[in-house]
């Protein structure tokens, strides 16, 4: 027995918004490549002594044809600039903000937690709300990294006070620095990857991520060594904090660090770290390898 259908007008709506597709193969489509690229005149707009207080933005979204800011599909990256004694306020469409600080000591606020910050510490606030940022006596400088293009993807919001799943978290540049004397005395074997030391806290375990769509690490090179070239689904957004002397090689691309500066490395992308100058070589690493290791598709390979 068939059924009467009775098209209404607003039924009609609904049908004309519909759109079929089918291939051979339908994994051909593609979003734009992430490119490698090194964002050198934000860098220098950063360390300016002119450049006043306010956010700059690592924003690579011609490349990535997104309609919102991004250094990465799911990463975007700022340089937070205080002058001395300055105040900043951002409130950012986040899950999570993750900060570096490279230069100078201050305070952070956000809802109920303060973290007084000083140079080389990392720490994280949940998403949402404002967060205050105040400088001490000199200019200071830090890096912002959010996953704000991945809530933007979705038009999603950040989670309401108190429903984060991780809490704001404080890792201090003196106790990175003990936690790095264990990792250099670690042997170096065929499947070292590096030296690193990654930021993590108990509301996240068993992973060793620092929130649920990120994870950070400082890496380190010995002076006149070679990180062995691997590959990863993962994007590596790379912040140089000692870079004399080092370059990479992306697939056949060599790449020369620059102190300060950050730089892309492409997911999936062949890449070796090589260090050719008189100190150790040092990185703060931003990737969206906590991502694929909860969809369980990082593919890590050293070929």
């Amino acid at each position: 027995m068939s059924v009467a259908r009775d098209e209404t007008a607003e039924d009609s709506i609904y049908a004309r918004r519909a759109r079929y597709h089918s291939a051979a193969n339908n994994f051909t489509f593609a979003w734009p490549p992430v490119p490698a690229r090194q964002f050198l005149p934000e860098r220098d707009r950063a360390f300016a002594p002119e450049t006043p207080t306010g956010l700059i933005a690592l924003d690579a979204s011609d490349d990535l044809g997104a309609p919102y800011p991004a250094t990465t599909p799911v990463l975007l990256l700022r340089y937070l600039k205080l002058k001395a004694g300055g105040t900043l306020a951002t409130e950012l469409r986040a899950s999570g903000e993750i900060h570096y600080v490279m230069q100078g000591a201050g305070e952070s606020r956000n809802g109920e937690d303060t973290i007084a910050w000083a140079e080389g510490d990392v720490f994280c606030f949940p998403g949402g709300g404002v967060t205050r940022h105040q400088a001490d006596a000199k200019d200071c400088l830090l890096m912002l990294g959010t996953n704000e293009p991945l809530l933007a993807l979705e038009n999603l919001r950040p989670p309401a006070p108190g429903e984060a799943r991780f809490q704001a978290t404080h890792w201090r540049a003196a106790e990175i620095a003990v936690q790095f004397e264990a990792v250099w005395k670690r042997p170096i074997t065929p499947e070292t990857t590096g030296h690193a030391v990654l930021f993590s806290s108990p509301a996240l375990a068993p992973s060793t991520n620092t929130i649920p769509s990120i994870n950070v690490a400082i890496n380190t090179l010995e002076a006149g060594r070679d990180q062995r070239a691997h590959r990863h689904n993962g994007v590596a957004v790379t912040l140089a904090l000692e870079a004399e002397g080092v370059h990479s090689m992306v697939e056949d691309k060599r790449i020369d660090w620059s102190d300060g500066a950050v730089q892309i490395t492409p997911p999936a992308a062949l890449h070796s770290h090589h260090n050719r100058g008189a100190k150790r070589m040092r990185c703060l690493i931003f990737q969206d390898e906590a991502l694929h290791y909860y969809t369980r598709t990082p593919d890590f390979s050293f070929t």
